[in-house]
């Protein structure tokens, strides 16, 4: 794979804000332990997804990226949601489902000019949240990344990690790829090493600069043709860099 490929690769999976595409500059801080009670400062008012009992998240068996929510199910059943607006109960009930993850603290400019301040969880190398101190332009409080296709619960079980109509980390995604529409669609790659981005699903309103922002939502994220990161949000044809 060619330095472009890998350069815009990182910058995407690592960028924390929505259409920005920057490097990671704060690699290098030490991970340590987060509780619930050191995630962002509320962006959304508290709601039922915060109160879901131990004993049910207990049976969530797979978790969904949409493009503006994770769902958490049992086989076909929602279990419970989390907005992407709410910091606070996203991290929660994923602390109470996965245990203690990782976490990384970013200034504002940390890593470039366009970086917000904020929190980075991760889970198990598998699931990644970055919580903003003040919510994106677009509305999100938080910026999801999945890096694997499972993740183990601190029950025990493993808990599935898919995108939107069954999409994983590991699936080769090539047919969808040339089906769909170059709107929904960017090639990062060369002609000996191909890399794509590929809209799964839109979500957050456009915002003033329409064209600027491109189309926002979750996205896949390929080497070649198989899936490597499943992000959101994630905007196709951005121009900007912020």
């Amino acid at each position: 794979m060619t330095f472009r490929t890998v350069l815009a690769l990182s910058a995407a999976v690592l960028a924390f804000s929505a259409g920005t595409f920057v490097v990671d500059g704060a690699s290098g801080v030490g991970a340590a332990p987060a509780s619930a009670a050191e995630v962002a400062p509320d962006t959304a008012p508290r709601d039922d997804p915060a109160r879901v009992t131990t004993a049910k998240l207990k049976r969530v068996d797979s978790i969904e990226l949409d493009a503006e929510s994770l769902v958490f199910r049992r086989g076909e059943k929602t279990v419970v949601e989390a907005s992407m607006r709410d910091s606070r109960t996203t991290v929660s009930l994923l602390n109470r489902l996965l245990g203690t993850p990782s976490r990384t603290q970013t200034a504002e400019g940390d890593g470039g000019a366009c970086f917000p301040s904020g929190t980075t969880y991760t889970w198990g190398g598998a699931i990644r949240v970055a919580a903003l101190t003040t919510p994106a332009q677009a509305g999100n409080a938080v910026e999801v990344r999945v890096l694997r296709d499972a993740v183990r619960s601190r029950f025990g079980d493993d808990v599935e990690l898919t995108g939107p109509d069954g999409v994983q980390v590991g699936d080769d995604i090539h047919d969808a790829i040339s089906d769909a529409p170059k709107a929904d669609r960017m090639s990062f790659g060369s002609d000996e090493a191909k890399a794509w981005q590929l809209l799964l699903e839109e979500g957050w309103a456009p915002e003033d600069d329409a064209d600027a922002a491109g189309t926002n939502g979750v996205s896949a994220l390929t080497d070649d043709t198989t899936v490597t990161v499943l992000g959101s949000p994630m905007p196709v044809h951005a121009q900007r860099t912020c």
